[in-house]
């Protein structure tokens, strides 16, 4: 089940409880499902803080439009309109929005640095005509990478493994290309802070596992 909608059934189902006046025996075996619940719910809360430290650092870009954040059911999604990292065609940032991605690697790196890291490159359904690429699948790649390349090669977070980038092209929009504006909105990068989940071994030790959400759930 889904972190959010797993935690919050949980959550509600034991607050509601307890102010009933109920009490909870819990039975030899699940000691497991009481840890799990207080670790997601650690989780949530690492990254909402995320998002307000996000909020307060990316005022100026989310006012202007440039910057979205969202808590999705695949993490926190910080999405980049891609026309102010890069130029019409092209996968090489533009230095002017080096400052945005720093207070990105910031957080990354301090604050959530055990949460792996989810890049994607999406553009809208024009064709490629003039860039030389041979398709938008191969640009919103190379523009993923050049994001994952900044981040990890010149502002150090790390590991490395942590980190992977993809491209989808066109096919994955959240606005209608019938528009300028919809166009806009759906050339974009997003980087995701992909939520952590702990797996109780048989042994009774907590192991660090890393949630990635199936590929009909990725925008």
């Amino acid at each position: 089940m889904r972190l959010k909608i797993w935690l919050n059934i949980f959550l509600v189902f034991f607050i509601s409880s307890a102010l009933a006046g109920c009490t909870f025996i819990f039975q030899k075996g699940t000691r497991s499902d009481s840890e799990k619940i207080g670790q997601l719910s650690t989780q949530v809360d690492e990254l909402s803080n995320a998002k307000r430290l996000l909020e307060e650092r990316l005022k100026k870009e989310i006012a202007d439009k440039d910057v979205r954040l969202e808590m999705a059911e695949k993490g926190l999604v910080i999405t980049f309109v891609a026309d102010i990292l890069f130029d019409s065609g092209k996968a090489k940032i533009k230095p002017q929005s080096y400052a945005a991605l720093d207070k990105v690697s910031r957080v990354l790196s301090e604050n959530t640095p055990r949460n792996n890291i989810g890049i994607e490159g999406h553009t809208d359904n024009e064709p490629i005509k003039y860039s030389g690429w041979k398709s938008n699948w191969e640009l919103s790649t190379a523009r993923a990478l050049s994001v994952l390349h900044y981040l990890v090669d010149e502002k150090g977070v790390s590991p490395p493994q942590r980190v992977q980038a993809i491209g989808c092209g066109e096919y994955r929009p959240v606005s209608s290309n019938d528009s300028k504006e919809g166009r806009r909105l759906n050339r974009r990068v997003e980087i995701i802070i992909l939520p952590q989940a702990t797996k109780v071994s048989k042994t009774g030790k907590s192991q660090d596992t890393f949630l990635a959400e199936p590929a009909e759930n990725l925008k």
